[in-house]
This record gives structure tokens, C-alpha cells and sequence, in this order.
């Protein structure tokens, strides 16, 4: 894409903003998606950070849904995301990917490919430490970590039920996985 076309869609996208509750917004591969989001999503959401609050050093802040350009075709709007605090304090709508210490998404039936792949990749070639799919779907969360230009070079599934475990720069993070939300028709 030119740098005229990213602006025309951010232009674009920031027009959206607010005029379709339930849903978020992001460029993913130089289209515009908008992704419904679910109870189970939100759920996840935010037993996620409330977990995520209480391990994190007092330097970092939480953010969510707020724009992450990753490349020039991509600007994603995390679920959630770790930044440094002094960032967080500037109350931006958007951060530079650099700043991101760890990414947390969570899969909603329409953002299957978009979170397993396309941003997988995407991250992993911005150079974020670590990376975090939760799947209420499949009912397990992937670890992802060790990022490089084709894609993060470490992997970990682990199911619902287990404790999930993932390094960052700011320490090694666990999450209790046994009260998150499982889809009924979830497949293991």
C-alpha cells in the first residue's frame, strides 16, 4: 500500500469509531474489518486483566483497543496490550508497535484466521517480545514467543483447565485458566 492509501483508511477507520458498539475496528492487510465481539470475548477480556493487574511491575499499564500500526497494511487494535506507564499516561489513541511489551487477543468466530495467522505474523515481525491467543472456541490458550521476520519461532497450546505460562521482558506471567469462558460447542 502507498502511504496515501494507509492515511485514506485511517481516515476511513477513525471515522468508524463509535458507530458500531459491540464491534472493534482495525486494518488488517489493507481492508477495513470489523470484528462482533461476544459475552465470552468479554469475559475473557476481563479475567485476563484483572490477572494481568496484578502481575505487572507498577511501570506498565494495561491498554485496549487501541491502534497498533504493525506495518504499512496492518494497524491492529489489540484486545489487550502491555506499554510502559509513562506511554499510558498520555492517554493516545494509538502507539508505536516498539513500545509493546506483550499481546493479548482473544478469538471471536470471525477473527479465526485474522488471530491465528495474520497477526501472528504480523507481531512476530514487528518484533513484539510475546504473544498470547486465547480461544474460547477450542477452549485453549497459545503461547507465543521469540519473534522473527517469518513468524515467532516458539509455540505452546495449552488447554483450558492448565496454568498458562509465558516470558516477557518484564518476567515470566502465569494465568489460572480454569474460570475463563468455554464456548458450548467448543472442541478441544
Amino acid at each position: 500500500m502507498t502511504g496515501s492509501e494507509i492515511v485514506r483508511l485511517r481516515s476511513q477507520l477513525s471515522r468508524l469509531e463509535g458507530l458500531f458498539p459491540g464491534y472493534t475496528a482495525e486494518i488488517v492487510e489493507g481492508s477495513i474489518v470489523l470484528t462482533p465481539l461476544r459475552p465470552f470475548h468479554n469475559g475473557t477480556m476481563f479475567r485476563v486483566w484483572k490477572r494481568l493487574a496484578i502481575l505487572l511491575p507498577a511501570d506498565v499499564e494495561v491498554i485496549s483497543g487501541v491502534a497498533v500500526p504493525v506495518s504499512e497494511d496492518s494497524e491492529f487494535c489489540p484486545d489487550l496490550a502491555v506499554i510502559p506507564r509513562e506511554e499510558w499516561e498520555r492517554n493516545a489513541s494509538g502507539y508505536p508497535v516498539d513500545l509493546i511489551h506483550l499481546v493479548v487477543e482473544i478469538v471471536s468466530p470471525s477473527s479465526v484466521r485474522n488471530d491465528y495467522e495474520v497477526k501472528d505474523r504480523e507481531y512476530a515481525r514487528a518484533g513484539i517480545p510475546a504473544y498470547l491467543i486465547f480461544d474460547p472456541y477450542r477452549a485453549h490458550c497459545v503461547t507465543r514467543w521469540n519473534p522473527g521476520p517469518d513468524g515467532y519461532r516458539g509455540r505452546d497450546t495449552i488447554a483450558y483447565g492448565d496454568t498458562v505460562s509465558v516470558k516477557t521482558p518484564l518476567g515470566e506471567l502465569s494465568f489460572d485458566t480454569t474460570e475463563l469462558p468455554v464456548d458450548p460447542g467448543a472442541r478441544g
